[in-house]
């Protein structure tokens, strides 16, 4: 989050006040993705998973898919789905994935350029045009590699325990709360 973003929650909330004193602001991880393709697989990858497992997997997927940086969408499309379950992907996201990498071949898949002239709005119905990408995936790539601090994943229920926690209520918070 940017100063003047984390500003204007605490003026909207004041509540917020410890859990912004006790965090890191947050800095986009941008320069770790070359391209749409590699930020998508990656949030595919994380999606229903502790941070802990979806980084060993990821680090699986990327060191037989990848340069030990980045996963290369002609080996993940060259490669067939029992390869790509072995890094520990479910069978649902190695399909996702691969056909990420078919999009990425084709074209269909914006290019980082594109995404970032386009509104949140436009890139969440670009990006959940294709298979296994869901409105929460979009919002990681917004928040974590757009940089855009505006963007609140309210269906997320690590946000709902986490507001229901703060404002010590019995039960979670609807997402339009």
């Amino acid at each position: 989050m940017s100063i003047s973003s984390v500003d204007r929650l605490l003026d909207l909330d004041p509540r917020f006040a410890d859990i912004v004193a006790r965090s890191d602001v947050l800095t986009p991880d941008s320069g770790l993705h070359r391209s749409v393709f590699d930020a998508l697989s990656r949030a595919i990858v994380y999606q229903q998973l502790s941070g802990k497992a979806a980084g060993s997997i990821h680090s699986r997927f990327v060191s037989q898919f990848g340069d030990r940086r980045r996963p290369s969408a002609r080996k993940v499309q060259a490669a067939s789905l029992e390869e790509l379950r072995d890094c520990g992907l479910s069978r649902p996201k190695a399909g996702y994935i691969q056909g990420l990498a078919v999009a990425h071949h084709k074209r269909r898949l914006p290019s980082v350029a594109a995404l970032a002239s386009l509104s949140d709005e436009a890139i969440l119905a670009e990006l959940t045009a294709h298979k296994g990408v869901g409105v929460w995936t979009v919002q990681m790539l917004l928040i974590f590699w757009l940089g855009r601090p505006d963007v609140l994943p309210v269906d997320d229920l690590g946000i709902q325990k986490g507001l229901q926690r703060l404002l010590k209520s019995p039960s979670l918070p609807l997402p339009a709360d």
